[in-house]
């Protein structure tokens, strides 16, 4: 099926989505690591069970939930750190609503690794769905409180994408081979975050301001103010422009099809991905800093400075705290704060 198609390095997925979608069950899990492609997995599962020819990838229907917009496909995120009780109520209650337009709607349920407490509250309801309701739940993996909820589903696996696999479906999109290789050094693994990486001129910029960093420190919080205050300058500024200029192509898209067609379209649905995608990229951009932040003492470490092995661990310890949707500048000075100056030779590589 065509809707498929973009699914780059996980053709066991796919195949089995494709079997799938032709008598679909009530819920699926796709489980597997961030970037591996689970979100476009589920917008190409949800146009292939609301599509009349079963995702053709080209009809309306295909249109609109490709590009986030078909009533009948309602994606939920977790408000906070975790999924909550409240949220978990919200998400029945979604569930028990009749389609808006066909026969059937989807639920896409996110980061449901974080479900804690709030999954007793939805196992009845992922059992038992309404008949026009199908759940897609995504999963970085498997803790013990979805166990449960896991074995009511069918599971679908995605595997890590190498780097090379990064590498080829940019220079598939017309990237330069040498850029493509340079972005995929700095996406994490993350197909959808290379393809906006490779249209963004200050990657190389962003990626030696954190290199350089650690020789700004000097072990005074004055120094630790002002490194942290040009960096998050940078995570909502520079990063973010790739992002917002796209976004601002997929308004003006939207308002040409209703000008066009007659249609009354809402900007609600849109605006609200484009809120989620921003905090995301926010997300990852810092990630992104503090790998390469760390790879800088990794190499100390490696050159026998001691204090480096310190310094690796509160920085591991920063990137997990990110889960929590802690405040970027706090987050960013308290690490800093820990972390000891080094001299960083001009000529060195950038670390990837």
């Amino acid at each position: 099926m065509a809707v498929f198609d973009q699914l780059v390095g996980q053709e066991r997925a796919a195949a089995q989505l494709e079997a799938a979608a032709r008598a679909p069950v009530h819920a699926y899990l796709f489980a597997g690591p961030p970037g591996s492609g689970k979100r476009a997995a589920a917008q190409a599962f949800s146009a292939a069970l609301l599509c009349p020819d079963g995702g053709c990838g080209v009809c309306d229907v295909c249109t609109r939930v490709l590009a986030g917009l078909h009533p009948d496909v309602v994606l939920i995120e977790r408000a906070g750190p975790f999924i909550t009780v409240d949220q978990a109520r919200e998400i029945v209650r979604l569930a028990l609503r009749t389609p808006n337009e066909g026969r059937r709607k989807v639920l896409v349920l996110t980061d449901f690794h974080l479900v804690r407490e709030a999954a007793p509250t939805l196992l009845k309801v992922i059992e038992e769905p309404p008949e026009s309701t199908v759940f897609v739940i995504l999963a970085d993996h498997v803790p013990p409180e979805l166990v449960t909820i896991a074995s009511r589903c069918v599971r679908v696996d995605f595997q890590p994408l190498v780097r090379q696999r990064l590498v080829d479906a940019l220079v598939a999109d017309g990237v330069d081979r040498a850029r493509a290789e340079d972005v995929a050094d700095a996406a994490g693994g993350r197909l959808d975050r290379a393809r906006l990486l490779a249209s963004d001129p200050g990657l190389a910029a962003r990626r030696e301001a954190w290199r350089t960093a650690p020789r700004r420190l000097d072990g005074t919080g004055a120094a630790v103010a002002v490194v942290v205050s040009e960096l998050v300058e940078l995570v909502g500024g520079a990063a973010v422009e790739p992002l917002a200029a796209r976004h601002r192509a997929e308004v003006a898209a939207l308002d040409e099809r209703a000008s066009r067609y007659g249609e009354r379209v809402s900007r609600r649905q849109l605006d609200e991905q484009h809120r989620r995608e921003l905090r995301r990229l926010r997300m990852d951009e810092l990630r992104f800093g503090l790998a390469t932040l760390q790879g800088v003492y990794r190499d100390a470490l490696t050159a026998g400075d001691a204090p480096g092995l310190d310094a690796v661990a509160a920085i591991t310890e920063a990137a997990e705290a990110l889960l929590r949707n802690p405040n970027e500048t706090l987050l960013l000075q308290a690490l800093l704060l820990r972390l000891p100056p080094l001299q960083v030779s001009e000529s060195s590589a950038p670390t990837r």
